[in-house]
């Protein structure tokens, strides 16, 4: 995002960091507390950005990832969206729309649920396990399709006998959906709290790398103290204040059900995995957000509350600018004070 070489006093780099933290914290405060999904690593960006250019002028920034930043702010909703939409389409015309739904079930649902192991196994060896075992993509396919059979021969037959107490309805369908769907849930919560994580705590690595050794710029081990810290508060930060949130992506955008919260998940899944891949700058928030609307919009346009995902869109765009400001003013004020 910036070039550390281009501050030569390692208190101002202090600052620097210090202010971007303090500038995402406030933003994100702010944006949770009116229940605006926003994206914590747009809201360090900003932060970072902004801090940066009052320390060293605009020279500093990184142009060109600024735009691939941006880029995401597209890609990542439709691309949700798309998939998201394709996938609870696949399950309405094979499951839903069949005469006997529950023989169709049988035969889809573990399948659908092998697909989703695949991704997110596949998606864990690349990002959450990449610190203690190195693979490429084409081995964490592999790792993930190998996992993902054995999940399926012990999926097939739990399916199977919870049919048996179903009758033929949509009900009894998205009843069956409740375990994949928290399964998948917990997944991607924690690649996303892994990459968010990740992201809040790149400051905080960088203050201490300079603190302790006078290293700015280069890649430093990151004590795990400090990564429990930025786990630690993920958590309690959840717990605590995020309901409001909750409340904006899982009931006033559309109305959800377990099949459409599944599509939802697997399509940010697949969407992050595709992405990593690709090379592709993504944000998880908008990625799911994006998910959200596209299952809506399945529906119909009437199906979703267009003004609440106006005001969304708004949030994604003002959260870099205003991230920026935060910190470039935080920034100002912490020299005069320092």
């Amino acid at each position: 995002i910036i070039d550390p070489a281009l501050i030569s006093d390692p208190q101002i780099f202090i600052w620097a960091m210090t202010a971007a933290l303090l500038s995402a914290a406030l933003w994100l405060n702010f944006a949770t507390s009116i229940g605006a999904p926003v994206s914590t690593t747009h809201s360090i960006v900003g932060g970072v950005m902004g801090a940066g250019i009052a320390a060293a002028g605009f020279a500093i920034v990184d142009w060109g990832t600024m735009a691939k930043i941006a880029s995401s702010w597209v890609i990542s909703p439709v691309l949700g969206g798309v998939i998201a939409a394709g996938f609870l389409y696949f399950i309405k015309k094979n499951i839903v729309f069949k005469d006997d739904m529950i023989s169709s079930a049988k035969k889809f649902v573990p399948i659908l649920i092998t697909i989703m192991v695949w991704v997110f196994a596949t998606y864990l060896m690349l990002k959450g396990m990449k610190k203690i075992v190195k693979v490429d993509f084409g081995e964490a396919l592999a790792i993930g399709f190998v996992i993902s059979i054995i999940v399926y021969y012990f999926a097939k037959p739990m399916i199977v006998k919870a049919t048996l107490k179903l009758d033929n309805s949509r009900v009894s369908v998205n009843t069956l959906f409740t375990i994949p769907l928290i399964f998948s849930a917990a997944l991607l919560s924690f690649a996303h709290g892994a990459n968010d994580v990740a992201n809040a705590i790149g400051p905080v690595a960088a203050v201490y790398a300079v603190a302790t050794m006078g290293l700015a710029g280069m890649k430093v081990p990151v004590p795990k103290w400090i990564l429990a810290m930025g786990g630690l508060g993920i958590a309690v930060g959840v717990a605590t204040y995020g309901y409001r949130v909750m409340e904006t992506v899982g009931k006033k955008i559309t109305e959800l059900t377990n099949t459409r919260g599944f599509s939802i998940d697997f399509s940010a899944a697949t969407v992050v995995l595709i992405a990593s891949w690709l090379g592709l700058p993504v944000s998880t928030t908008h990625t799911v957000v994006g998910a959200v609307i596209g299952v809506g919009l399945a529906r119909g346009v009437k199906a979703i509350n267009k003004d609440i995902v106006k005001d969304i869109v708004i949030s994604w765009f003002v959260t870099v600018p205003v991230a920026a400001i935060i910190g470039g003013i935080v920034f100002k004020i912490l020299m005069v004070l320092g």
